[in-house]
């Protein structure tokens, strides 16, 4: 069993890594948990980029084995991060790979190869609940209000698919569903929608989480097959 640690935004990020991805991806081999940036009682959040090469140095070193991953939300990244700046000018499906090529490229940089190796970055587009708009029907039944069924349709068909809805401070995804349903509450309703939806429902609607899982599935299954020996 191949070890993997995320880490992660915050709580929200923190339960659907334990909760629901975890239980999941064991099948394949993984076994993962997550740790929250920063120091305890910090505010949850990105920060700055040195704050989460903190974390991501001291898993790495003192870790000789386990893969080290995050689950960072592209929304409210700020623009001291690796590509951050730079990834606007990229098309909207391309931004979040740009800027996780950026960070693992710092990271090495930093580190070296023999540690950074074991490091597979992910940025989430634009943020956690963007997930959740895989499920209209699960996010209507779980908050048990129907009447915000269209409305959820409505912004899918607008953006084509949930990972494009935008990091606009009043638009983003959780912003959207508050403005719906005011009492969404991010970590418990968050963990039940994603439950009710499924990590297979939530890859097929997502390509760049579902690129995600594949990575840290293949880069764990291959650290286990035997180097080859030429003749």
């Amino acid at each position: 069993m191949n070890r993997v640690i995320a880490v992660v935004e915050g709580p929200t990020e923190a339960t659907f890594v334990k909760d629901v991805l975890a239980p999941w991806i064991v099948a394949h081999g993984v076994s993962l948990s997550a740790r929250i940036v920063g120091k305890p009682g910090k505010k949850g959040g990105v920060g700055e980029f040195d704050r989460a090469f903190g974390d991501i140095e001291t898993i790495l070193k003192s870790d000789r084995v386990a893969f080290v991953t995050t689950m960072l939300d592209y929304y409210g990244m700020p623009p001291s991060w690796p590509g951050r700046l730079d990834s606007k000018s990229q098309p909207v499906a391309q931004r979040g790979e740009f800027v996780e090529k950026a960070i693992a490229g710092e990271v090495a940089k930093r580190l070296g190869s023999s540690l950074s190796k074991r490091f597979l970055p992910y940025v989430q587009m634009h943020e956690y609940e963007a997930l959740l708009f895989s499920g209209p029907d699960e996010i209507a039944r779980v908050l048990d209000d129907q009447r915000i069924r269209t409305p959820l349709d409505e912004i899918l068909e607008q953006f084509g698919n949930p990972e494009a809805i935008d990091d606009d401070p009043a638009t983003a995804p959780s912003k959207r569903l508050t403005t719906l349903h005011p009492g969404y509450r991010k970590i418990s309703h968050g963990k039940r929608i994603a439950e009710a939806i499924g990590i297979d429902a939530i890859r097929r609607e997502c390509p760049h989480f579902d690129g995600w899982i594949e990575r840290l599935i293949g880069a764990t299954r291959d650290s286990t097959r035997p180097t080859r020996r030429d003749p």
